[in-house]
C-alpha cells in the first residue's frame, strides 16, 4: 500500500441497519469467535503467570513476567489505531488473517521457547501477539456493531463475552492438558484453536458500511475525537481504570496460595472471574441498550473498586475470596464491554473504527504499566505487600468510575435520560 496515494473517493455512508437479520448475528458470532481467541488467551494470562513463575521463569521476578502480559495489551492498545482505519478501507478477511498467522506463529514460538529464556517469552508471547492481534480485535467490534442500532451495546456485549468464555474454557484446558501432553504441545493445540476460530469468523461475517478511501497515512491516526470533552474524559477514565483492572486477573491465584497454600479451588480463580464476567458482558450489554451505557458504567466502575477495598481487602477464607471473584469479574465485564458502545455513540458512523483505535492508544498507558506496578508492589509475596496492592487497585477502579460519573455529566446533567 503506498501511503501517500490518493484513492478514489467511495461512497461512506453506513447501510441500513440489518438488526436481528441471520447475516447481523452471524457477523457477531464471527466477532465473539476472534474474541475468544484473542482477548480470551489474553485473559488467561494468570495461568501463564501461575506456571512461568513456577516453571520456566522462576528465576524472574513476578513483576518482569507480569510485563509479558502487558505487553500483549499494550501493543494491541498502540496498533489498535492502524489496525482500525485499515478496516475503515480495506476487507476485513485480510485483516483477520494477518491476526490469525501472528497468533498462530506466537502460539508456536512460545512452545519453543526455552526455559529461563525469557526474551524469547517477551518476543513471542508479548511482542508477536500484541503486535498482530488487533488486526483481530479491532475489526470484530465495528464490523459487528454496524450492523446494529437499538441493540447496539447488546451486540458489543455478545461479542466481548467470547473474551471472557476463552478466559474460562482455556485456564480449564491448560490445567487439564499440560500435565498431560507438557506446556509446548498445549500451546501447539492452541494454535489450532486459532486457527479455525479465524477462519470460522472469515467465513461468516459481512460488513455493513461501504469501504472509505485511505487518503493518506495521517488517516491512520484519527484523533479528532479529542476535541470532544467527552471523547476525552472517557478516554481519561479508561487509562486510571485500567491501571487496576487486570490486577486480579493476574493475582488473584497467588494471593490465595498465601492464605491457603495447595487449595485446590486457586486454579479455578481465574476462569470463575471470567465466567462471572461473561455474563456482566452480556447482562451488562442488554441493561445499556435499555439505560444508557454511561448511565451502567460509573455505578459499575466504582462497585469495583469498593469490592477491592472491601471484600478483597479484608478476604482470608477460601469462599470470601470465591465470591470477590465472582462479583468482581461480573462488575469489571460490564466495564470491559460497554466503554465501546459509548465510545461508538459519539462517534461518526464511517470513522467508528479509527477512533476506537485511537481511543485505544491511550488506554495503552495503563494497561502497560498496571501490572507490572502490581508485580513490584509483590515482590517478595507477603500479606502486607497484597494489602498494598489490593488498596492500589480499589483506588484506579473507584477514582475512573467518578472520571465516568463527570463524562455522563458532560453528555447531559440530567442523570434520568438515557445515556
Amino acid at each position: 500500500m503506498e501511503s501517500s496515494a490518493d484513492l478514489e473517493q467511495v461512497n461512506d455512508q453506513p447501510k441500513k441497519c440489518s438488526e436481528h437479520t441471520k447475516r447481523a448475528w452471524l457477523t457477531v458470532a464471527g466477532s465473539f469467535l476472534v474474541y475468544f481467541v484473542s482477548f480470551g488467551y489474553m485473559n488467561s494470562f494468570g495461568y501463564f503467570q501461575d506456571y512461568y513463575t513456577q516453571n520456566d521463569l522462576a528465576d524472574y521476578s513476578p513483576s518482569l513476567v507480569s510485563f509479558i502480559g502487558s505487553l500483549q495489551l499494550g501493543l494491541m492498545y498502540l496498533v489498535g489505531p492502524i489496525a482500525g482505519v485499515l478496516y475503515d478501507a480495506y476487507s476485513a478477511t485480510w485483516l483477520y488473517l494477518i491476526a490469525a498467522f501472528g497468533g498462530i506463529v506466537s502460539c508456536v514460538g512460545v512452545s519453543f521457547a526455552k526455559p529461563e529464556q525469557i526474551w524469547q517469552h517477551m518476543l513471542s508471547q508479548g511482542v508477536l501477539f500484541g503486535v498482530t492481534v488487533p488486526f483481530g480485535t479491532n475489526v470484530a467490534l465495528p464490523i459487528a456493531s454496524q450492523h446494529f442500532k437499538q441493540s447496539r451495546a447488546l451486540a458489543i456485549g455478545v461479542v466481548a463475552s467470547g473474551s471472557s468464555l476463552g478466559g474460562v474454557c482455556l485456564p480449564i484446558m491448560y490445567s487439564y492438558v499440560v500435565p498431560r501432553i507438557g506446556f509446548s504441545w498445549s500451546l501447539r493445540l492452541t494454535s489450532l484453536i486459532i486457527l479455525a476460530f479465524y477462519g470460522a469468523a472469515i467465513i461468516i461475517s459481512t460488513p455493513n458500511v461501504p469501504r472509505k478511501s485511505l487518503r493518506s497515512a495521517r488517516n491512520i491516526l484519527d484523533f479528532g475525537g479529542f476535541r470532544d470533552v467527552r471523547y476525552c474524559t472517557l478516554a481519561l477514565a479508561n487509562v486510571v481504570g485500567n491501571f487496576g483492572l487486570y490486577v486480579p486477573f493476574f493475582y488473584l491465584e497467588p494471593y490465595i496460595a498465601v492464605h491457603h497454600p495447595g487449595a485446590a479451588v486457586g486454579s479455578f480463580l481465574l476462569p470463575m472471574i471470567n465466567g462471572s464476567s461473561f455474563f456482566g458482558r452480556i447482562i451488562g450489554g442488554f441493561v445499556a441498550d435499555h439505560v444508557g451505557g454511561l448511565n451502567l458504567l460509573y455505578p459499575l466502575t466504582m462497585l469495583s473498586g469498593v469490592l477491592c477495598l472491601t471484600i478483597w481487602l479484608l478476604a482470608t477464607g477460601v469462599g470470601i475470596i470465591v465470591s470477590f471473584a465472582c462479583l468482581y469479574g461480573f462488575c469489571s465485564g460490564i466495564l470491559i464491554s460497554v466503554m465501546s458502545s459509548v465510545v461508538i455513540r459519539i462517534s461518526p458512523e464511517n470513522k467508528i473504527g479509527a477512533r476506537l483505535g485511537a481511543f485505544s492508544t491511550w488506554s495503552a498507558i495503563g494497561v502497560f504499566t498496571g501490572t507490572p506496578i502490581g508485580g513490584a508492589i509483590v515482590r517478595n509475596g507477603t500479606v502486607m505487600e497484597y494489602q498494598h496492592i489490593i488498596i492500589y487497585t480499589g483506588t484506579c477502579m473507584t477514582a475512573a468510575g467518578a472520571l465516568l460519573l463527570v463524562a455522563r455529566l458532560l453528555c447531559d446533567r440530567n442523570l434520568r435520560t438515557k445515556w
